[in-house]
C-alpha cells in the first residue's frame, strides 16, 4: 500500500479533547482519522463508519487541520490534571505527521498548561519531539510491540517502524528522563510467543518503566484480514492460531499461561505489568 498511495484529505472538526472510556485516561486526542501503518489486526477500523470513505481502512487519513487551535480553547476551559492520551484510534506519529505536525502543535498547546500526557505509537518519529516531551512535569511515551521478529512485523504492521527502531527509541527517551512503557499487544497466539522471551530480555534491560499487555481481540471485524494474512504468509500456523482463538477453553488456558510468564517477569525485574484481559 504505502503512505504515498493512500488518500489524504484535510478536514475541519468541532472538538479536540474527547472524554475517554479507557481506564485511567480522562481525555484522548486523535489528530487524524485513519492510519497508514496498515496493521492487519487494527481495532480502530470501526471508525470508518463515522466517515464517508469507501476506501478500505488503512488506505485513507483525514487531517484535522484545526485541532491544535481548538485544543487551546478547550484547555483554557477544562482545568485540572487529568491524563490525556495521544492517541486511541490513530497513530499520532504516522507518516503524515512529518508533514502536518498536528501532534507537535498539540503538544505545544498542552505544554503551556503542563497537562499530564501519555503517548502511544509505533513510530520512531516521536524522537523529533523530545525537546517538548522533556519539559512536561508528567509525560510518558509508549510503543506498541507485538513481536520481536521483524519479518512478522513486516507482515502484520507493514508501514510501522521496525522493532529495533522502536526499542532504540525507547532507550533514547528513557535516557532523556522520559517515562517509557510498552503495550505488548495484541498478543497473537503462537506468533508473539515465538519471540516473547527475547522481548522480555530486552524489557529487563531498563528501557521501560511499565508493561501493559493485551491478547488479540477479534471482535473488531479484523479476523478475515488476519486469517488471510496467516494463510498467505504463515499457512502452517493458521490452524493452530485459529484453534487458540475460537476454542474458549484452549484460549483461556493459553493466555493464562502467558499471564503466568509475565507475572514471573514482573516479580523478577520489578517492572509493573498491567493486564487488559
Amino acid at each position: 500500500m504505502g503512505f504515498l498511495m493512500s488518500l489524504i484529505q484535510e478536514i475541519i472538526v468541532k472538538s479536540a479533547l474527547v472524554k475517554s472510556r479507557i481506564y485511567d485516561v480522562d481525555y484522548v486526542i486523535n489528530p487524524y482519522i485513519g492510519c497508514t501503518h496498515g496493521c492487519k489486526y487494527c481495532y480502530a477500523r470501526f471508525m470508518k463508519r463515522y466517515t464517508k470513505h469507501k476506501e478500505p481502512w488503512g488506505e485513507f487519513v483525514d487531517i484535522k487541520t484545526n485541532i491544535a487551535n481548538l485544543l487551546s480553547g478547550e484547555l483554557a476551559r477544562k482545568k485540572g490534571k487529568g491524563l490525556i492520551l495521544l492517541s486511541s484510534v490513530t497513530d499520532p506519529y504516522q507518516p503524515v505527521e512529518e508533514k502536518y505536525e498536528l501532534t507537535r502543535k498539540c503538544l505545544q498547546r498542552l505544554l503551556r498548561y503542563d497537562r499530564t500526557i501519555s503517548i502511544l505509537t509505533k513510530s520512531a518519529l516521536v524522537t523529533r519531539d523530545i525537546d517538548l516531551l522533556s519539559q512536561f512535569s508528567e509525560c510518558e511515551v509508549g510503543f506498541t510491540i507485538t513481536t520481536y521478529n521483524d519479518k512478522i512485523r513486516e507482515v502484520f504492521e507493514p508501514e510501522a517502524s521496525p522493532i529495533e527502531q522502536r526499542i532504540s527509541t525507547l532507550r533514547k527517551l528513557h535516557d532523556q528522563g522520559i517515562a517509557t512503557y510498552v503495550f505488548l499487544g495484541p498478543i497473537i497466539p503462537v506468533l508473539t510467543e515465538q519471540s516473547l522471551s527475547q522481548l522480555l530480555d530486552v524489557f529487563s534491560e531498563g528501557v521501560i518503566d511499565r508493561l501493559s499487555i493485551d491478547k488479540l481481540n477479534i471482535k473488531a471485524g479484523n479476523w478475515p484480514l488476519i486469517r488471510d494474512t496467516l494463510r498467505e504468509n504463515f499457512p502452517e500456523k493458521l490452524s493452530q492460531v485459529s484453534d487458540l482463538l475460537f476454542d474458549k477453553q484452549k484460549n483461556n488456558n493459553y493466555f493464562t499461561n502467558i499471564k503466568k510468564t509475565l507475572l514471573r517477569f514482573q516479580s523478577d525485574f520489578n517492572i509493573p505489568c498491567e493486564f487488559c484481559f
